[in-house]
């Protein structure tokens, strides 16, 4: 089973870009976006072979998810309860027969820190809902979780320590997560990897530059282990300040 995570920041913006080019050829089994940046009729996709989940956010041309699956799932959840998730758009869970899917935007704690404490309250909500899927079946979960986990992570560490998505409150609580029966896929293959990024700023030159921030992901349930087969970041797709994330599973 294959599947992709892009942050497209603007899906209409995204299309005109090659969105679909990238979508047809790499022929995912599920693939999850994330900042849609639309309403609902503001958009209409033909893909065919695919079931398509949104959640889109109340304020226009903000946040919003959505998931393209070739498979029905057996339930789809949006959001964890809590209503400011779910007014933004930031959170889809689709039950399948073997596993669950969480398909998440995180929020930014922003440049001043000032969304920090909303943040971290966040990450906890998330956690408990993964921990309760984990008790009936494997998850995988992934999105834009806008943390750079390692120093390995991003190009300037030293300069971003303290920095939004470089905090040691952010990063702990992606420790704890992978400390607690979950793995970070792309280390799993590839963990002493440099240079591998999936976030770079519109500032002239960066991208050229490979001056990024790995901030998008596919953690999987340790139990999942053994049914890894590849993971993938694909740096060379343009259409956002993101690239999309390749996952390959042994799992239907």
């Amino acid at each position: 089973m294959k599947l992709v995570s892009w942050n497209v920041n603007g899906l209409r913006a995204c299309v005109n870009k090659g969105f679909l080019d990238y979508f047809h050829e790499v022929n995912a089994d599920i693939f999850c976006v994330q900042e849609t940046k639309l309403q609902e009729g503001q958009i209409k996709l033909e893909l065919d072979g695919y079931h398509q989940y949104w959640n889109y956010a109340q304020k226009k041309g903000y946040s919003g998810t959505a998931v393209f699956t070739k498979v029905e799932p057996i339930s789809v959840g949006y959001g964890v309860g809590e209503d400011v998730s779910e007014n933004e758009g930031r959170i889809l869970t689709l039950e399948f027969e073997n596993y669950f899917l969480v398909n998440v935007y995180t929020p930014n704690s922003q440049r001043d820190l000032a969304r920090l404490s909303y943040r971290l309250d966040w990450e906890d909500r998330i956690m408990a809902h993964l921990k309760a899927l984990n008790e009936k079946k494997p998850v995988v979960f992934c999105g834009d979780l806008n943390v750079a986990h390692h120093e390995i992570d991003l190009r300037n560490p030293k300069s971003n320590m303290g920095n939004s998505g470089f905090t040691e409150e952010e990063r702990g609580k992606m420790r704890t997560l992978l400390n607690d029966g979950f793995i970070d896929s792309y280390r799993h293959f590839y963990p002493e990897k440099e240079g591998s990024y999936t976030w770079w700023s519109y500032m002239r030159n960066v991208r050229e530059r490979n001056i990024g921030w790995r901030i998008d992901y596919f953690i999987v349930s340790e139990r999942l282990k053994d049914q890894l087969v590849t993971a993938d970041i694909h740096c060379d797709i343009m259409g956002s300040d993101h690239c999309p994330v390749l996952l390959e599973l042994s799992v239907q």
